[in-house]
């Protein structure tokens, strides 16, 4: 049988680059709307009820209308916006955290955001496993691809306009994907989150600083046992971190695989937690 998908905001980054996954899958039917017709409202309401899933690449006010606009209780909704990532009602669109079959039964699924999967790969299963209090203040240091930012940063970049291979912004701390990261992994306090832009064009590299850390290799199993059996995400074992010198942020560029690294210093208590990943392949 054939499900019919359906993409609200299709000519964006992050829609363009979900058509082009679905597009040599036979079991779907990518359901799309001509130019003139992609901005009619009664258009959209249509294909939004028409189609058995839709996928909302959209600003977050302007998904929060669409869902409006879905009128029966068929067809499945997945938010990429920020807007549905923390509200009652919405399944947590995170597998390997939130649970696979409680994602795939969902009629409300919100798509994590980029750096949220990041910390919240790495952060989530030492919090359920008591090696990082739950009301301990946490930090994040983040780096990614320009394509995160829409067409209007990727033209910045790639017409010479940025002049600049590096920058971090998000300076007030108020960065949109904070709530999710704090909710997500049950922590008392939002982590204090600086995220940066490099002139590159997509990948990701999420780290977590802990001082006063537990032992190593026990940072390491947790993680291990957390992701068992879980092929999308691998933890780097003691041998392989010990021979790398350094992780690149184009390390998983194009794939859908997360790959989490702890290393540190033993005798100084220190440990650097570190999730590498695409930042649109997430």
């Amino acid at each position: 049988m054939t499900a019919s998908v359906f993409i609200d905001g299709g000519a964006g980054t992050t829609g363009l680059e979900i058509a082009d996954r679905l597009a040599g899958r036979a079991d779907l039917q990518l359901i799309r709307l001509d130019e003139a017709r992609r901005k009619d409202p009664a258009a959209r309401r249509e294909a939004l009820n028409d189609t058995d899933a839709v996928i909302l690449c959209l600003p977050d006010d302007a998904a929060r209308e669409a869902v409006a606009l879905v009128e029966n209780p068929r067809t499945r909704v997945i938010d990429a916006s920020t807007a549905h990532r923390i509200a009652p009602g919405w399944v947590y669109g995170f597998p390997e955290v939130s649970g696979r079959d409680a994602v795939a039964g969902a009629a409300r699924v919100s798509n994590p955001g980029c750096y949220s999967t990041g910390f919240i790969a790495l952060i989530q299963p030492l919090v359920a496993a008591g090696l990082i209090a739950a009301d301990r203040p946490l930090t994040c240091n983040a780096v990614s691809g320009y394509s995160g930012g829409g067409k209007a940063m990727i033209a910045e970049f790639e017409t010479g306009q940025a002049l600049t291979a590096w920058r971090t912004y998000a300076l007030p701390a108020a960065h949109k994907h904070v709530p999710e990261m704090q909710e997500r992994c049950g922590l008392a306090f939002p982590p204090l989150f600086a995220p940066s832009v490099a002139n590159v064009y997509r990948g990701m590299v999420v780290e977590v600083p802990l001082p006063e850390a537990p032992p190593l290799d026990v940072l390491r199993a947790a993680l291990a046992e957390t992701y068992a059996g879980k092929p999308l995400v691998r933890v780097a074992g003691a041998e392989e971190r010990e021979s790398m010198s350094l992780l690149t942020i184009e390390r998983l560029a194009g794939t859908d695989a997360i790959e989490l690294f702890v290393f540190g210093n033993e005798a100084r208590r220190q440990a650097r937690l570190i999730a590498v990943l695409d930042n649109l392949g997430k």
